[in-house]
């Protein structure tokens, strides 16, 4: 399984950071690749939550169903998927002694097993790392322009 941990520090409150992340619909503004965000059934917040999600990738379009396995206001949301590319993201929100937002993201994921497994990784782990790298810049900016704009 490969995993990606980044930490970076936002300067908005944490239930301001965690209220834009917390919102699907802005998860395609933020998060690298994703085109498509959308919630399985009448729930969109929270604990069990499901979402149908397509992320573009070059030429090729991936798709999966993922759920909100954990979720504390203002501190955390846990996504892992139920269908598709196998994957978990996990989203740390916590106060900085200025009154900032301190951001950890854990971002894990399953590549096939075997030499195809391994060869695939070779490949993949170079973009997932430069995508995770982007999502933080993306949605450290997002969010601080949100707060801004407030």
């Amino acid at each position: 399984m490969g995993h990606i941990h980044r930490v970076a520090v936002a300067k908005v409150l944490v239930s301001t950071g965690f209220a834009y992340v917390d919102d699907y619909r802005t998860v395609p503004d933020w998060m690298f690749g994703v085109t498509r965000f959308e919630p399985v059934g009448s729930r969109s917040q929270g604990l069990g939550a499901t979402f149908d999600a397509t992320m573009q990738l070059g030429p090729k379009a991936l798709r999966s169903r993922v759920q909100i396995t954990a979720w504390e206001q203002d501190r955390l949301i846990r996504l892992e998927s139920i269908d598709g590319i196998s994957n978990a993201s996990t989203w740390q929100f916590s106060p900085t002694p200025d009154g900032d937002t301190e951001l950890t993201v854990d971002f894990e994921y399953t590549l096939p097993g075997g030499v195809a497994g391994k060869l695939l990784a070779k490949i993949v782990e170079p973009i997932v790392g430069t995508a995770i790298a982007h999502t933080e810049n993306t949605l450290r900016a997002k969010v601080e322009e949100v707060a801004g704009a407030a």
